[in-house]
């Protein structure tokens, strides 16, 4: 069985993650989205949160997990015995630090290949980073979140 864990922030979770996520869902037996804590990181929305709304995005599919954690990526690989860490690159200037992750990832999880999987190129733009700095700021981000994160953000921001 290939398992593909796909780690992230999903601070929030955008269209264009759920593009690799549908994607990779026919691609592997089992996908698990895996939402870091990443409390360095600051995320705008609590961890809980980031899981539940990336359940409701997922929910479609049936073979896709979501788990949060907060530990090494190896750790959580080898505990779901998962043989894939998928990763997201949306542009070539993702490519040098996804390449070291690839890298220190093989040392940690030998037994896990790090795949690589680029969006559709109309959501090649997106980013959470970007989706927070538009809703902070009252913008509209309907077209690249799900309905039911554009309400968390809007309900988030006081929108």
């Amino acid at each position: 069985m290939n398992t593909a864990v796909y780690p992230g922030t999903f601070d929030p979770i955008t269209n264009g993650h759920n593009d690799l996520i549908e994607r990779a869902s026919r691609i592997f037996d089992r996908v698990i989205v895996a939402v870091a804590a990443s409390p360095k990181k600051a995320p705008l929305l609590p961890l809980d949160e980031r899981v539940e709304l990336a359940k409701v995005v997922t929910s479609h599919l049936d073979n896709v997990e979501v788990v949060g954690f907060n530990c090494l990526l190896a750790e959580l690989v080898t505990q779901h015995d998962a043989n894939i860490i998928l990763r997201g690159l949306r542009a070539v200037s993702d490519f040098e630090y996804e390449f070291q992750l690839a890298n220190m990832n093989r040392h940690l999880a030998p037994a896990a290949e790090s795949l690589f999987l680029t969006p559709a190129e109309h959501l090649s733009f997106i980013s959470s980073t970007l989706i927070r700095e538009i809703a902070s700021l009252g913008g509209d981000v309907e077209q690249f979140v799900h309905p039911t994160v554009n309400q968390a953000l809007k309900s988030r921001f006081g929108h």
